[in-house]
C-alpha cells in the first residue's frame, strides 16, 4: 500500500484517494458497527508479516515509512505470533527491510536515522526470540541474507561508529548503543550469537574507548558503554582470539582508563549510599516495635527487591573484573583520588541496561556517616565498602555469587605487584567504611562513623577478617573462606618480599584464624563430609607459618612477635586437636590421607613452639605459687627463652598459584554472564528504545 504525505504532513496511505480513501483505510468496522482507529504504521506492517510488499509502485515508499513513529512493541509481538515455517516465508521481506533500514541510517536524516535504528532492533529482538524454538532456521539468514551478510554487517557497524565518534545528539548515541546491547545479548549465551562474529571484525572497541574518555559523552554513556565491553570481552575468549580481550589488555589511554573506573566507581557508590540511608532510617525508627517491624520487613517483604537491587551491580562488577584481570594499567585508577563530597556522579540506573541521567535526584548522606563525606575517595575505597555490604549476607545464590566476584578481584588486586604497592603507600592513606553483619555481641551493622585513615592493605585485611569472624557456619562458604585465606597469603607475601611493616592488629587475624580452626575441629564430623577441610587447615596453618619464619621482616614491631607466640602457646590445645585429627587421617586409608601428612609436616614449628614455651611457663607457674598467669608474665617467659627455641627451615612458604580464570572459573563466569545477559534483554523494553523526548530533541536540532 503506497504512503503519502497529506496537507497536514503527517504522512497518509493513499494520496490519489483523497480524504474519503484515507479515512476508509485508517478506520476498521468492528463490532456494532464500531469504528477503531488503527496506526498507520500498523496498517503497514500487517501487510508486512503478511507477505506482501506494501512498497510496491511507490518509489517514496520507503523515505515516508521511516517517518511514522515506530511502535517497537508490536513488531516483536507481530514475530511472537508466527511459527517456524511463517517466518521462513517472511525471509525475503526481513531481509529487504534490514537492507532499508541500513541505507536509512546512512542518510543525514536524525529522525529517520532514529526509526531505522528502532526497527532494527524490533526486527533483531523479534527474529532472535524466535530462534528460541525448534525451527531450526539460521537466524543471520532470516535477518540479512547469507550472501549479504559480511557486507550489510561491516555497513552497519561502520555507521553506527559513525554516528557514535561525530558529534550527534546524546539521544542518537544513546540508541545507536542500545542497538549495539540488543544485538550482543541476543541469545543467552553470547558465545552462540554467531552474529557477534561480524562485531568482532568490525570493531567498535575506538568508539567505546572515546565515550569513556570524554566527560560529556561519559556522563550520558558511560553506563552502556561499559556495559557493551564488559559482554563484548565474553565472547567465545576460552575458545580463540577475541579482539576486545587483545585492545583492552594493551590499552593506555588514561583518560578512557580513568573514565572507565569513574563509571565503575559511580554505580557502586549509588549502591553504598542508598544500602546507607536504609540502614540509617532503620537504626533511627528506635523502639522494640519498630526495631521488629523493620526486621519483619526486610525478611518478608523487601527481601526480592534487595536481591534485585544486588543484581544490578553484577554487571559493573564483571566489567571492573575484566579490567583488573586484563589491564595492567587499570590498577593504577583504582587509586586515583577524588573527594567524595565534590564529585556528584549520576547514579546507577535501575535496571542494568537503563542510562543514569542528570534529572535523577541525588541521594543524600545519612548523617551518621557525614564525617567521612569531606574525606577523600578513590574506587578501591569504594569498592572495599560495597564488598563489606554484599559480604554480610551471602546465604542466597545472588548474593554469594556477587561475594565471589569480589574476592576475586580482590584476588587479582593482592597478587598485582603494582596493586600491592599502592594499597601498602603510607603516604595514601583513606577512610573505608567496612560493614558488619549483625551479631548478638554488637548491636549495629555499621560501624563505619569514624573510620581510621590508613593504607588501603589494611582495609582490605579488616574486610577479610569479618568475613571470616562472621561466617563460621555449618553450611560453611567454603570456596569464599578458600580466597580470603588467598588473599591474606598473597598480602603477607608481598610484605615479606619488600619488608613493608604494615601498622595493622594483627592479633586480631591470629584470632580469627584460630577460632576458624577451633570451628572446623569441633564440626569435623559434618564438616568433613561435605568440604576438603584438611586443605582449608593447611592454608590456615601455611599463614601462621609465614609469620613465624618471616615475621621479622614485615611485623611492625618486635612486640608483635611476642604477641605470636602468646597466642599459640595460650590457644595451644587448638592446635594439639588439629594434630591428632591429622594423625587419625594420614593412619587411615582416607583420600586425605597425603594431605593430611603434609599437615603435620606444616604444624612442625607451631608444635615445636608450644612444646619449648609451654613446660617452660609451668616451670615459672609453680615456682612463683601461681595458678594463672597474666598476659604480660607470659610474654615475659617467651621472650627470655628465644635463644634455646630450635626450628625448621620451611621452604616454598611465600609461593602461591597465581590466578587464572581457566579452568577453574569457567563455569562460574559463563553462568554469570548468562544471568547478566538475560537481565539486560529482560530490561531492554520497548520503551527504552522507543522515546517521545528522542523525537522531540532530534526535531529541535532538525
Amino acid at each position: 500500500m503506497p504512503l503519502a504525505t497529506g496537507q497536514t504532513g503527517v504522512p497518509s496511505l493513499d494520496s490519489s484517494s483523497g480524504q474519503r480513501s484515507t479515512k476508509q483505510s485508517v478506520f476498521r468496522t468492528g463490532s456494532h458497527n464500531k469504528a477503531h482507529m488503527k496506526e498507520k504504521f500498523v496498517i503497514i506492517y500487517e501487510a508486512f508479516f503478511k507477505g506482501k510488499d506494501p512498497s510496491k509502485d511507490n518509489p517514496n515508499f520507503w523515505d515516508e515509512l521511516f517517518l511514522l513513529k515506530v511502535n517497537v512493541g508490536y513488531i516483536e509481538a507481530e514475530f511472537s505470533k508466527l511459527n517456524g515455517d511463517q517466518l521462513l516465508s517472511l525471509q525475503e521481506n526481513i531481509n529487504q527491510l534490514f537492507y532499508k533500514c541500513l541505507q536509512t541510517i546512512k542518510q543525514d536524516h536524525p529522525i529517520r536515522t532514529v526509526h531505522a535504528l528502532q526497527t532494527l532492533c524490533g526486527l533483531i529482538r523479534g527474529v532472535f526470540k524466535k530462534s528460541h524454538g525448534d525451527y531450526g532456521f539460521d537466524t543471520i539468514n532470516i535477518l540479512m541474507g547469507f550472501d549479504s551478510a559480511e557486507s550489510l554487517m561491516q555497513d552497519l557497524i561502520e555507521s553506527v561508529n559513525k554516528l557514535l565518534m561525530a558529534e550527534n545528539s546524546a539521544s542518537l548515541k544513546k540508541l545507536c548503543l542500545k542497538l549495539l546491547l540488543v544485538l550482543i545479548t541476543a541469545t543467552d549465551n553470547v558465545s552462540q550469537n554467531t552474529v557477534l562474529e561480524y562485531v568482532m571484525i568490525n570493531s567498535v572497541f575506538e568508539a567505546i574507548v572515546q565515550i569513556l574518555a570524554n566527560p560529556v559523552s561519559r556522563q550520558n554513556h558511560g553506563y552502556d558503554a561499559v556495559l557493551l565491553l564488559a559482554i563484548l570481552v565474553q565472547y567465545r575468549k576460552y575458545e580463540s582470539a577475541n579482539p576486545y580481550i587483545v585492545k583492552l589488555s594493551i590499552l593506555d589511554d588514561e583518560p578512557a582508563l580513568t573514565g572507565f573506573a569513574h563509571v565503575v566507581s559511580t554505580s557502586l557508590t549509588d549502591f553504598n549510599m542508598q544500602y546507607k540511608k536504609k540502614i540509617s532510617q532503620v537504626e533511627s525508627s528506635g523502639g522494640f516495635f519498630a526495631s521488629l517491624t523493620n526486621m519483619m520487613g526486610s525478611m518478608f517483604v523487601a527481601e526480592e527487591a534487595h536481591i534485585d537491587s544486588i543484581r544490578v551491580n553484577d554487571s559493573i562488577l564483571l566489567a571492573l573484573y575484566e579490567a583488573c584481570h586484563l589491564n595492567r594499567n587499570f590498577i593504577t585508577t583504582l587509586t586515583h583520588s577524588q573527594t567524595a563530597g565534590t564529585r556528584s556522579p549520576p547514579l546507577t540506573p535501575v535496571s542494568p541496561i537503563k542510562t543514569p541521567t542528570e534529572e535523577q535526584p541525588k541521594i543524600e548522606l545519612p548523617p551518621a556517616i557525614d564525617q567521612t563525606v569531606d574525606q577523600p575517595s578513590n574506587l578501591l575505597v569504594t569498592f572495599l565498602e560495597y564488598s563489606s555490604i554484599i559480604m554480610q549476607d551471602i546465604k542466597d545464590e545472588t548474593r554469594f555469587n556477587n561475594a565471589k566476584l569480589c574476592l576475586v578481584i580482590l584476588t587479582c588486586i593482592a597478587e598485582d605487584q603494582y596493586g600491592n604497592s599502592m594499597i601498602h603507600d603510607v603516604n595514601m592513606n583513606f577512610r573505608v567504611p567496612i560493614h558488619k553483619m549483625r551479631m548478638r555481641h554488637r548491636r549495629s551493622s555499621i560501624d563505619v562513623r569514624t573510620p581510621p585513615s590508613r593504607p588501603l592493605a589494611c582495609s582490605l585485611l579488616e574486610l577479610v577478617v569479618e568475613f571470616i569472624s562472621s561466617h563460621m557456619m555449618k553450611n560453611m562458604p567454603y570456596e569464599l573462606y578458600l580466597k580470603c585465606l588467598g588473599i591474606i597469603h598473597r598480602v603477607i607475601c608481598y610484605q615479606k618480599k619488600c619488608r613493608v611493616r604494615l601498622q595493622y592488629p594483627w592479633k586480631e587475624l591470629w584470632t580469627a584464624l584460630l577460632n576458624m580452626l577451633k570451628f572446623i575441629l569441633s564440626n569435623e564430623s559434618y564438616l568433613a563430609k561435605k568440604y576438603n577441610i584438611i586443605a582449608l587447615c593447611s592454608r590456615i596453618s601455611n599463614i601462621f607459618n609465614l609469620f613465624i619464619t618471616y615475621g621479622d621482616t614485615f611485623l611492625p614491631n618486635p612486640d608483635s612477635y611476642d604477641e605470636l607466640y602468646y597466642e599459640m602457646i595460650r590457644m595451644h590445645q587448638i592446635f594439639d586437636n588439629l594434630y591428632s585429627m591429622c594423625l587419625r587421617y594420614s593412619s587411615s586409608e582416607s583420600e586425605h590421607k597425603d594431605s593430611a601428612t603434609r599437615l603435620i609436616n606444616y604444624l612442625a614449628n607451631i608444635r615445636a613452639i608450644i612444646n619449648h614455651f609451654s613446660p617452660k611457663v609451668d616451670a615459672w607457674a609453680t615456682a612463683n605459687h601461681l595458678s594463672s598467669l597474666t598476659e604480660e608474665q607470659v610474654l615475659n617467659i617467651v621472650k627470655t627463652n628465644y635463644d634455646t627455641l630450635t626450628l625448621k627451615l620451611q621452604e616454598n612458604l611465600d609461593q602461591y598459584e597465581r590466578y587464572s580464570e581457566k579452568p577453574r572459573e569457567v563455569a562460574f563466569f559463563t553462568n554469570l554472564v548468562r544471568s547478566i545477559v538475560i537481565d539486560i534483554r529482560q530490561n531492554a523494553s520497548s520503551s527504552d528504545i522507543q522515546t517521545s523526548e528522542m523525537l522531540q530533541e532530534l526535531s529541535v536540532i532538525r
